[in-house]
């Protein structure tokens, strides 16, 4: 049984498969495309909530305070009595394939905390029996039933690595998240080649001091010859409306790029405010509908959806920061190196909140859970929530998931965050066209 323990007085809360030659005929690809982009729009407004929804409250000692603020006192006597809203929360979906599931979990402990939601997805080239054997270890993890956060997609997606299912199952997994709970701030998209570089205190603890709107997201508005090449091909992306996997294909005609709005490159990894989540999953405004009808048949959708709906709208635009947050390595192909333990000091040094790609296993993971999570791969990174006495057990007693201990991760932040935000370079590199 967990005792709730109030915080101790020196704790303080912070304010694919390779693409074929195969031909197929133009109107065949702009049919489907109408049809299954219309699947899509249809899927994301009216996405059910996740199969195992939670029945009971979430452990009192986890979150004893069920007001939207609380009373939080100085440790100066004549200071007076200030009302702080609480941390911010994130929604993470986290992703995988088939021999996947260990490395989820491990990288669900590495970003666990209470106060976060969290939905797992193992697509559809994994096992029915893998994703009962994920759902199964999740139910029985205490401290998951306790606070009620982590859920699961029962009815998997087809992933490709080219075409628009990767995509499709980003927003469907946002558009489960958003009727899951209304109280997170951010949403990370994550796969079982992430890993995080700070704690989530220390997270937690930066995030609480900027403003909730802001997106961190790669982009640019540069189009080279290589990007166009990569952009003019037409192509069905079969994860979008096949029940078994096959091959992507290409049409045998290529297109010019939109004039109605500017393509923006990027990462397909980010950190999107709640209020942009909405946005585009609600469909309060026709270009995200347009965006996704546009790039269904795209090679390259994850990587161009989020920053051309950033850029191109007023609402938004100003909300961007030019930076992921994410740390690789890249070869003169572009393409992120694997990671390992020569790599350790440049990701210390770099401030960054999460890498990849990492490899299954690969000792340097251990390393990053050594000597800058502090926790075992198989249990909770320790936070101010964790009130256990002894190294060993720490989180195995449960206190208010409002408080935070951040630590060195959190000084490595700030100073990122110095970075990008001085001398008001971060507002120039705001969604320029080049």
């Amino acid at each position: 049984m967990h005792h709730h323990h109030h915080p101790p007085p020196s704790t303080t809360r912070t304010t694919t498969p390779t693409p074929t030659t195969t031909k197929i005929s133009t109107p065949f690809i702009i049919l489907a495309t109408t049809i299954f982009s219309l699947l899509l729009i249809l899927t994301f407004s009216f996405t059910s909530p996740p199969p195992h929804p939670h029945p009971n409250q979430p452990h009192p000692s986890l979150f004893p305070n069920h007001q939207p603020h609380r009373l939080l006192f100085h440790q100066n006597p004549n200071d007076q009595n200030t009302l702080l809203p609480p941390p911010p929360a994130i929604a993470y979906l986290i992703s995988g394939s088939t021999k996947d599931t260990s490395r989820i979990i491990r990288l669900l402990f590495a970003v666990y905390h209470p106060r976060n939601q969290y939905l797992l997805h193992l697509d559809k080239k994994a096992s029915q029996y893998e994703r009962d054997d994920l759902a199964l270890y999740v139910q029985s993890v205490p401290l998951f039933k306790a606070a009620q956060n982590v859920n699961f997609i029962g009815k998997a997606d087809f992933v490709y690595p080219m075409g628009a299912s990767a995509l499709s199952a980003t927003l469907h997994g946002a558009s489960i998240l958003l009727r899951v709970s209304a109280h997170w701030d951010w949403f990370i998209n994550l796969s079982a080649d992430d890993y995080p570089l700070v704690t989530q205190d220390d997270l937690l603890h930066i995030l609480s001091y900027l403003p909730k709107d802001l997106n961190f997201v790669n982009h640019t508005s540069y189009i080279g010859w290589r990007e166009s090449r990569k952009l003019k091909p037409i192509v069905v992306d079969p994860g979008l409306y096949l029940e078994e996997e096959d091959e992507v294909f290409y049409a045998t005609q290529k297109r010019e790029l939109p004039d109605a709005y500017r393509l923006f490159s990027g990462s397909s990894s980010s950190i999107l405010s709640r209020k942009f989540i909405e946005f585009c999953i609600l469909g309060t405004d026709n270009l995200p509908r347009t965006l996704l009808m546009y790039l269904s048949n795209s090679p390259s959708s994850s990587s161009l959806y989020f920053p051309t709906i950033l850029c191109n709208s007023r609402k938004f635009n100003r909300t961007t920061i030019n930076h992921n947050l994410r740390y690789a390595s890249f070869n003169s192909r572009k393409e992120a190196l694997p990671l390992n333990t020569s790599n350790f000091n440049d990701l210390v040094m770099s401030g960054a909140v999460f890498a990849a790609p990492f490899e299954a296993n690969n000792p340097i993971l251990d390393q990053i859970d050594s000597e800058l999570l502090h926790h075992k791969h198989d249990e909770p990174v320790p936070g101010g929530w964790c009130l256990g006495e002894n190294e060993t057990d720490k989180c195995t007693v449960w206190g208010d998931a409002e408080v935070l201990r951040p630590g060195p991760g959190a000084q490595r932040l700030e100073k990122r965050f110095v970075q990008i935000f001085s001398n008001g370079t971060f507002r120039s590199s705001r969604c320029v066209y080049e």
